[in-house]
């Protein structure tokens, strides 16, 4: 599959104790986007945020902190809008945004993949 020009990229944020059927949240929505052959998805932690209760998240020493996730996906419009009932169904609390991206290169290799 080759990916090239328009198309939609998803940024969703929420903190990382969020869970969904038990498991790290970010980790059951990769899982998702990879049963939906959505082209990537990336987690990345956030040293420091907060969100619409305003309560700062951020690392401490002695308990829990829940830390600001955000997972970045990227393909077409059409397998993404696939994805967004699914999200409405597993985000809790936090931000979903969709923006337009250019993507300059995206080459899959067939018949390669990880085992989960």
């Amino acid at each position: 599959m080759k990916l090239e020009g328009k198309a939609k990229m998803l940024r969703i944020h929420f903190g990382e104790d969020d869970k969904w059927h038990d498991k790290p949240l970010y980790e059951a929505i990769v899982i998702k986007c990879r049963e939906l052959d959505i082209a990537g998805a990336t987690v990345f932690r956030g040293i420091e945020g907060y969100g619409a209760s305003t309560l700062i998240h951020k690392r401490h020493l002695l308990r829990s902190s829940d830390r600001p996730i955000m997972v970045s996906v990227v393909d077409t419009e059409e397998k993404i809008r696939t994805l967004i009932p699914v999200l409405d169904e597993m985000v809790n609390e936090g931000l979903i945004a969709m923006s337009e991206v250019e993507v300059i290169r995206y080459v899959h290799q067939e018949g390669v993949r990880s085992q989960v």
